[in-house]
């Protein structure tokens, strides 16, 4: 997923989700939902609030709705817990507060709380739904007892515009320039530039590259036939030449050696030399409330 709109599945009767996954690693994204993690083994990084958290073991963070945000494991064999819940159950502790900050600052039972959710989850029992928001609004309600809180301000309407530039660029990336984003968000180049590095962690040429690159990936995988130079055509690169150095730089291949299995990864996202390669590990979901 490139930096969009993330939509939830929950059961029928039942607006949370929760799982563990090893490794975890995603792109730049956000959702209405809110997510709740907590370090189980190993250590993350977490972008989110244009701010880099670092979790190790007994860490938590929460991302409020709407809140951009994407995270990498920092060593092999991370579990992250990951607790994921409808934003209405929590509307009365988010309507008037906020979270001074993501990350908690204080411990709390979070690995007893996802035990209890999953068993709810999975078991399925009459009522379960409403028996799972209890459950979320009590861990909620122990979370903001106490951490810091700040008075919610009214909607950042910046930020709304940057997520629309995010799905713009999805979907017209061919042919998207600097100048169009800039215009689209109405600054200055200078401006636009730091507040797009402040938000993504990246700039917005890295990003836009990796975007056809990504593309690229897919039609070289799609067996429709397309030659090189239609391929970097289609994908917005200038000249073959071009296509190829961009291609190389973030896949590791030229694009006529790219293996069959290749999936690319999202390296540029991440600010942090010290990351281990997301190639060599893969994200892997070992454990969830979905019905077995």
């Amino acid at each position: 997923m490139i930096a969009r709109r993330e939509i939830w599945s929950y059961p029928e009767e039942a607006k949370v989700w929760v799982g563990k996954y090893r490794n975890s690693h995603n792109l730049l994204h956000w959702h209405y939902d809110c997510e709740f993690v907590y370090v189980e083994r190993g250590s993350i990084d977490i972008f989110c609030e244009k701010k880099k958290h670092s979790l190790h073991a007994g860490d938590a963070l929460f991302t409020d709705s709407g809140q951009i945000h994407y995270q990498r494991a920092c060593e092999k064999d991370t579990v992250l817990i990951v607790m994921v819940f409808d934003y209405n159950i929590v509307r009365p502790f988010l309507e008037k507060y906020q979270l001074a900050s993501p990350k908690l600052y204080n411990r709390y039972p979070i690995p007893d709380y996802y035990e209890r959710l999953r068993g709810i989850l999975t078991q399925r029992k009459r009522f379960y739904g409403e028996e799972a928001k209890c459950a979320v609004c009590e861990m909620m309600i122990d979370v903001f007892r106490g951490e810091q809180l700040v008075h919610r301000l009214g909607n950042d309407r910046t930020e709304e515009a940057f997520k629309r530039l995010l799905e713009d660029v999805h979907e017209r990336y061919a042919e998207y320039t600097f100048e169009d984003a800039v215009h689209f968000m109405g600054m200055s180049d200078a401006y636009f530039s730091r507040y797009f590095k402040a938000m993504a962690g990246t700039t917005f040429s890295q990003y836009l590259n990796y975007v056809r690159t990504d593309n690229a990936v897919r039609l070289l995988q799609s067996g429709e036939g397309m030659t090189m130079t239609e391929i970097a055509e289609a994908c917005g690169f200038a000249t073959i030449r071009n296509f190829n150095r961009i291609f190389l730089e973030f896949t590791g291949y030229a694009p006529s050696r790219l293996p069959e299995d290749y999936v690319l990864s999202d390296k540029f996202t991440y600010p942090s030399e010290q990351a281990f390669t997301p190639t060599l590990y893969d994200c892997e979901l070992i454990e969830s409330s979905d019905a077995e």
